[in-house]
Order: structure tokens, then sequence, then C-alpha cells
């Protein structure tokens, strides 16, 4: 954080100007915009699903710079991050503190609540479900690899009614590849006495389709398991809200 201090002080006195004016109306402070386009008002009069993805930064926000708005520093925060809310959770807090405007204490607000939405989806998803459908594994599994900038490699383990029995992470690797043993996989899924696995691993590029290595280690894990008689039900390759599954598409 030492290349970004001076940046971050000077960022957040800003802040804490802005914050203090006695009036309450600085030039591009939330108070002083036209009713119909402030965050807070609007959120108020018409609920949350009224606003934009840039409005609801905003708030988190709550200020802008001398000659940009709140809105105005959500937008290019955003656009910085291609416009996805998902590209977004990945920045880092230096990326995130480079946009003018936001220094430390906004940029950790912003992780702070996208952790939080993650963590309400994979909430939502009961303890014990049933997994009928590639959809169902990919609910369970992406919360887990969602923000992740580098591979990793996770094992949905499955009893005998397809019911999650536990998710792993098995390895970690870099930018584009990782490296899995099967028999650390064999091995979680005999003390688990799991009779089903489904293996997944994401792209953090984005890219869903799979290698020529994917393919050589989805078939290598499978036959693998065929001597314990547990099989391999799918892999997903996993990326931004999207993913790619090897029995979906008939390789498997």
């Amino acid at each position: 954080m030492t290349t970004n201090s001076d940046n971050t002080t000077t960022t957040e006195s800003q802040e804490t100007t802005s914050i203090k004016k006695t009036n309450g109306n600085s030039e591009n402070g939330i108070k002083s915009w036209a009713e119909e386009d402030r965050p807070r008002e609007k959120l108020l009069a018409k609920g949350k699903s009224a606003l934009s993805d840039v409005e609801l930064l905003a708030i988190l926000l709550r200020s802008g710079t001398s000659k940009l708005t709140a809105v105005d520093v959500a937008r290019q925060l955003l656009s910085k991050a291609n416009n996805n809310l998902a590209s977004l959770s990945k920045m880092s807090l230096s990326e995130i503190t480079k946009i003018p405007g936001i220094g430390e204490t906004k940029a950790l607000t912003i992780i702070a609540a996208l952790e939080l939405g993650m963590r309400k989806r994979a909430q939502n998803i009961p303890v014990n479900k049933d997994v009928t459908s590639s959809r169902d594994a990919f609910e369970l599994i992406y919360p887990h690899v969602a923000d992740t900038n580098y591979e990793q490699f996770w094992v949905l383990f499955l009893n005998k009614a397809n019911r999650k029995i536990s998710i792993k992470c098995i390895s970690e690797g870099g930018l584009d590849s990782t490296v899995v043993d099967p028999k650390r996989i064999y091995k979680i899924a005999l003390e688990l006495n799991a009779a089903n696995i489904i293996l997944c691993h994401n792209h953090p590029s984005g890219r869903l389709f799979p290698s020529d290595s994917d393919i050589r280690l989805t078939e290598k894990i499978k036959k693998s398991g065929e001597f314990l008689d547990i099989k391999v039900l799918d892999h997903l390759i996993v990326g931004d809200e999207k993913y790619y599954s090897f029995a979906d598409e008939g390789k498997l």
C-alpha cells in the first residue's frame, strides 16, 4: 500500500471535507442534485430494484470529488470493471483506489458490500441440496470460485441420492492452470463415504471451453473412480456467472 499512500491520504481528505460541509450543499454532494437524481432518495421512494448498479454504488461512495458527483465516480469504477459486478468483485483494493474520488475507506466499503452479496447468495442454497442438474451444481460451487483471479479446482461430493455432502478445494494454481492429483480426490471421497462426485474448476479469463488438458484430466479422474465405484457425474468450467458442463455437452 506504500505506493498508493499519498493518493489515498489526499482522496480521504477530500471525502472528509465534503462530508463536513456545514450547509450540506457542496457542489457535487448528493444533497445538491436534482431530487430525481439522488440515489438515496430514489431508493426510499421507489425501492432498491429501481436503482441501477451505478446508483447503488454511488450510495456506497456517498460523495464524489470537486469535479465529479458520486454517480460519476461510480460510473468510472464500473466502467473499469467492464460494467460487470462479477469483474468488480475481483478488483483489488489498490485497483479500486486508482479511481479518482475513491480512497481506502470507500474502496473497503465496496469490497465489503460485494462480499456480503456473495455470502447471501451462498446462504440461500439449502444445506443438504439435492443435485439434479448442472445448474444445481453450478449454484452450489459458484460462490466459492466467483472472485478468484487464479485457477482453483473444486470437487462437490455427493451421496447415493446425489445430495451434497461437502464441497472442497483440491488445488490452487496460476492464471491459467492448476495441478490436480486424483488420489487426493478419492481419498477425500472415501473419507466422506461419497458415492458420486462433480468436478469443477474456474477459468479466470472467462473462456469457458475446455482445453485438451481439461479433457484428459477429466477422463483420468473418471477412470480412477471406476475402480472405487465412485462416479464422476460432471465437470464444470466456471466463468463470470456462466459455466460449461461436460455432461450437458456429451463430453463425459
